[in-house]
């Protein structure tokens, strides 16, 4: 193959396919080839060649025909290691479960895109068990920020494998999940677009969970559209159902509480000068406090956070047994705090969870956006954090501290690329939406991507 296929979104490359110009099993084999021979191999815990090849010749078949399943029949996908793949065990990134059962099925979602006529390519890397919000990972390695220019720098997590494969132009799309931040996180630490869905709005079977209450699933890719496209197939649509909405007349909310607190001066430039664009592009803006968010906070203070009783919940076995030993220590130590929180703390912030998420919804309108810096920070050099306990600790509630509002509050959310900070460091900006209001958000995401990327 001669032409390079570098750094095309899903559009691109389904233009190609559709029309002949390129044929599914070349974008397979160069796809494999080129991940192969990156210099970083840590991106991947698992590639899948004879599968990828053997999905990329039907979809040449069924091209030839004339009869394609869709838009994205054809296009190569990797999958967070949490993704049930049939033949294969689920490894979650750990060691603990290398040797686990092969899955026999694949998860719902992986079923989904087959039908579109996806590709997968391979599963990438991710914080053990998802539990942090930084991608380091001591078993599989951890994969380096694809932007980075002077020193190796965190990936971010826990879908660290899926924000870096886009980056670094292996694959145009990833599929992660997001518990506190680990679509957003990724997507803002390497310039990507990250998409996390409203809880629900995916299968979740098949899928390795961390927090039940919290889950999410969504895309890692190149533009908004390509979301959109996913999206749809995802939830087994033949075709996009959301259209580009109007920046005139859009209302966006700049939350004044908690969000930017400590947040770095690039950070701060990069948003604001984002935010001016949409304003001079007719969005109207306005800025309020969140009380809600503070008590948020001030929730996992007192009963403790409701990942750490869950993951606690689902994991107890393994900490309190000798695979705890296999684990990374970081994770056992967070997750065995789960231990200490009784189950009247944990329906206590269940039932303040279910009257913040009401009080923030009846304080903002039913189709304003929320926009906030998705991290307050550029991402951090890796080799420091590798053996500082302490600075991981702070570091990794800091990373997560914008994103799992979010979460706790059930909103859907997109982080766009919105300029870069320090070491010339990519900075996102986190869209938001209330829960189940996706295609709104989708919708003035599309409109708003061309102004927000604007440098």
């Amino acid at each position: 193959m001669t032409q390079d296929l570098g750094g095309r979104s899903i559009a691109q490359l389904s233009a190609l396919l559709q029309t002949g110009a390129l044929d599914p099993r070349d974008l397979a084999a160069w796809t494999l080839e080129r991940i192969r021979s990156h210099d970083d191999q840590a991106i991947f815990t698992m590639i899948l060649p004879e599968r990828a090849m053997r999905e990329a010749d039907a979809s040449a078949r069924r091209i030839a025909a004339g009869r394609p399943l869709g838009l994205l029949d054809g296009i190569p996908v990797a999958w967070k290691d949490l993704f049930a793949i049939a033949g294969v065990p689920t490894t979650a990134g750990s060691a603990v479960l290398k040797d686990a059962p092969a899955a026999q099925d694949d998860a719902a979602v992986v079923t989904a895109l087959g039908h579109a006529g996806m590709v997968s390519v391979g599963r990438v890397n991710m914080s053990e068990f998802a539990f942090s919000g930084l991608g380091i990972n001591p078993h599989y390695g951890t994969p380096r920020n694809a932007r980075s220019l002077d020193v190796d720098r965190l990936p971010g997590g826990s879908s660290s494998g899926s924000g870096v494969v886009v980056a670094a132009d292996l694959v145009p799309v990833s599929i992660g999940t997001d518990t506190g931040g680990s679509i957003r996180i990724p997507a803002a630490f390497n310039g990507v677009v990250g998409y996390k869905a409203t809880r629900g709005r995916y299968s979740m079977r098949g899928v390795f969970p961390l927090a039940k209450s919290l889950d999410s699933l969504g895309p890692l890719c190149r533009t908004v559209q390509d979301a959109v496209w996913v999206d749809a197939a995802m939830r087994g649509l033949p075709a996009p159902e959301i259209r580009r909405g109007h920046l005139d007349g859009l209302s966006i909310v700049v939350p004044t509480t908690v969000v930017f607190d400590g947040a770095e001066d690039g950070v701060v430039s990069a948003f604001e000068a984002a935010i001016g664009r949409l304003q001079r592009a007719g969005a109207h803006v306005r800025r309020q406090s969140f009380p809600a968010f503070e008590r948020i906070f001030e929730t996992m203070a007192r009963h403790g956070p409701l990942v750490t009783a869950e993951a606690y919940a689902l994991h107890r076995d393994r900490l309190e047994g000798p695979q705890a030993a296999m684990m990374d220590q970081r994770v056992v130590a967070r997750a065995r705090l789960g231990q200490n929180i009784s189950l009247s703390d944990y329906i206590a912030t269940l039932e303040i969870r279910e009257a913040l998420i009401a009080e923030v919804a009846s304080s903002v309108g039913p189709n304003e956006i929320i926009a906030i810096p998705t991290v307050a920070h550029v991402a951090p050099a890796t080799d420091p954090l590798l053996t500082d306990d302490a600075l991981f600790v702070e570091t990794n509630a800091r990373t997560l501290r914008n994103t799992l509002i979010g979460n706790f509050l059930d909103w859907c959310g997109v982080s766009l690329p919105c300029g870069t900070g320090e070491a010339g460091m990519p900075v996102g900006l986190l869209l938001s939406a209330q829960p189940h209001h996706d295609a709104h958000l989708l919708s003035m995401a599309l409109a708003a991507e061309a102004v927000v990327r604007a440098d």
